[in-house]
C-alpha cells in the first residue's frame, strides 16, 4: 500500500479541500477501506481454495464475465498504475537532476524504461527474491515517514490549521460535499494494495497469515496516512499545500527543517516507490496468470518459467507499462490523471468483493451451524456501498476513460470461453457487454474530440 501516494497527500488532498472536508473524507475512507479490509478477512477464511483474491470472489459469487471483468479491472489497476510510479519516481529525481522534470521527459521515460526492466528481471529470477527486497524496503521507507511526522507535530500551529476550516473564503473549493469528492480518489489510491495479500493468497505458508497481514497493513497505512495529511494542514496553508510540487511532503518537511528535509523526501519517495514498483509487477502478473490457469482469461497467460515465477504474464504486462510510459511522453501524462485512472479502474473488483461476502453472510454458505454472520454482513454491505460512491466520486470523465479500457477486454474473456469449449454470454452478460462496448465507444469519441482529456 504504502508507495507514492503517501509522499503527495499534503498536496493531493489539499487541492480541492479544506481541513474540514478532509477530515471528513478521512472518516468515509477509513470505514469504508476498513469494511474492505474486514472483507478480505472474512473471505479468506470462508473461502481459503480461491486463490488470487478480488477476481476469484466476484467470478464466484456473481458468473464468469463479472470474475473476468474484475480481473481485467485490477490488471490494468496495477499496470497504470505502475506506470504513474516510474513518472513520480523521476519526478522526484528530478530534485537533483533537474531534466528529469515531471517525471515525463525523453530522460525521464528512458531512466524508467531500465528500471522497469531491471525489476521485471529480479521477479523473473524467483518470487522469493523479490519478495525479500520489498521487506527491505518496506523498513527503509516507513522510518521517514514516522520522522516526517514526529518533526510536523512538534512545528504544527493549530491558527493556521483552523484558519479557513471549512474552505468558505476560497469559492475554488466548492461545497463541503464537493470538497470531500475531491479526497475520494486520492484516498483510495493510498489504500490501493490493502487486498494484496489475498492476492497471493496461493503462495502462503499459513492461510492465517492473509487476514493478519491485510488488517495489520490498514491500520498502519491508515494512520500514517491520515496523520500526514492532516499535520500538514497545520504546517502550511491549504492553498500554500495546494501550490506545492510533488512530491509535496519534501516541501513541507524543507519548510520545517530545511533543505535537508527535502532531500530526506526525494530519496525516500525514491526507495518506497522502488519497492513499491515491485510488488506492483508481481501483483500486475499474478491476477493474470492465476485467470489464464483457470480459465477465466486465454491459457497463454499462465506460463511459468523453470522458477515458478508467472513469466508469461509479467511480459504482457511490462509490455504495456512501456507502451504507457511512451505515451505519457508524447502526451505529457502527469502522476496525478495516472493515478486517477488507475484508481477508477480497481472499483469493478471492490465493489463486487464487498457483494459476494455480502451474499455470503445472508445465505450462510461457508459458516458453521449457528455461527454469527452480522458482522460479516455489515462490512460486506458497507464495503459495497462505499465502492458505489466512490464510483459517483470519480466523475464522467474517469468513468469514460476506465470503460474504454475495460471494453477491449471483451475479446479476451471470448478467447478464454471458446478455449474452455463454453458459450461465451448469457443474456444479461451480452447486454452487459454490448453497453460495456458503447461506453468505451463513447469514451473514445469524446477523447478524440476534445470533450475529456484524462491524460
Amino acid at each position: 500500500m504504502i508507495g507514492s501516494g503517501v509522499f503527495s497527500l499534503p498536496q493531493n488532498m489539499a487541492a480541492g479541500a479544506a481541513p474540514l472536508a478532509i477530515i471528513i473524507g478521512w472518516l468515509i475512507s477509513g470505514v469504508g477501506i476498513l469494511a474492505l479490509a474486514f472483507v478480505y478477512l472474512s473471505l479468506s477464511r470462508r473461502k481459503p481454495a480461491l486463490d488470487a483474491g478480488p477476481y476469484a470472489y466476484a467470478k464466484a459469487g456473481f458468473g464468469p464475465f463479472i470474475g473476468f471483468n474484475s480481473a481485467w479491472g485490477y490488471w490494468l489497476s496495477a499496470w497504470i498504475g505502475n506506470v504513474s510510479y516510474a513518472v513520480v519516481m523521476f519526478s522526484a529525481l528530478s530534485y537533483f537532476f533537474p531534466p528529469f522534470g515531471e517525471g515525463n521527459t525523453w530522460q525521464a521515460i528512458v531512466g524508467a524504461s531500465a528500471v522497469l526492466w531491471l525489476v521485471h528481471a529480479l521477479i523473473l529470477s524467483g518470487v522469493q527474491t523479490a519478495a525479500l527486497v520489498n521487506l527491505i524496503t518496506t523498513i527503509a521507507k516507513i522510518a521517514p515517514l514516522v520522522l516526517f511526522v514526529v518533526l510536523a507535530v512538534v512545528a504544527f500551529k493549530v491558527d493556521v490549521f483552523t484558519l479557513d476550516f471549512t474552505g468558505a473564503s476560497n469559492l475554488e473549493l466548492g461545497s463541503i460535499l464537493n470538497q470531500v469528492r475531491s479526497t475520494m480518489l486520492v484516498t483510495l489510491w493510498v489504500f490501493i494494495g490493502v487486498e494484496g495479500a489475498s492476492v497471493v493468497s496461493g503462495r502462503a505458508e499459513r492461510r492465517s497469515d492473509v487476514g493478519f497481514a491485510t488488517m495489520v497493513g490498514f491500520f498502519v497505512a491508515l494512520v500514517l496516512y491520515a496523520l500526514i495529511s492532516l499535520v500538514s494542514l497545520g504546517v502550511m496553508t491549504q492553498p500554500e499545500l495546494a501550490a506545492l510540487k510533488n512530491p509535496s511532503m519534501a516541501g513541507v518537511l524543507e519548510y520545517i527543517v530545511g533543505p535537508w528535509g527535502a532531500i530526506l523526501v526525494n530519496v525516500t519517495l525514491v526507495v518506497s516507490v522502488l519497492g513499491a514498483f515491485l510488488s506492483w509487477n508481481l501483483l500486475a502478473a499474478e491476477v493474470p496468470h492465476v485467470a489464464g490457469r483457470d480459465g477465466t482469461m486465454p491459457r497463454f497467460l499462465a506460463g511459468e518459467n523453470k522458477r515458478g515465477a508467472p513469466a508469461t504474464s509479467l511480459w504482457v504486462t511490462n509490455g504495456l507499462v512501456q507502451v504507457f510510459l511512451i505515451v505519457a511522453l508524447f502526451a505529457n501524462s502527469t502522476y496525478t490523471a495516472l493515478f486517477y485512472i488507475a484508481s477508477t479502474a480497481i472499483l469493478v473488483p471492490y465493489v463486487f468483493s464487498g457483494a459476494y461476502a455480502a451474499k455470503l453472510a445472508i445465505t450462510g454458505e461457508g459458516y458453521r451451524t449457528g455461527e454469527s454472520r452480522t458482522r460479516d454482513l455489515i462490512a460486506g454491505l458497507v464495503a459495497t456501498a462505499y465502492g458505489v460512491w466512490l464510483v459517483y466520486a470519480a466523475g464522467p470523465t474517469y468513468l469514460f476513460m476506465a470503460a474504454m479500457l475495460y471494453a477491449p477486454g471483451i475479446i479476451f474473456y471470448v478467447i478464454a470461453r471458446r478455449e474452455n469449449g463454453q458459450k461465451s454470454f448469457n443474456g444479461l452478460e451480452a447486454v452487459l457487454a454490448v453497453g460495456l462496448v458503447l461506453a468505451g465507444l463513447a469514451a473514445a469519441y469524446l477523447i478524440w474530440n476534445g470533450s475529456i482529456s484524462p491524460l
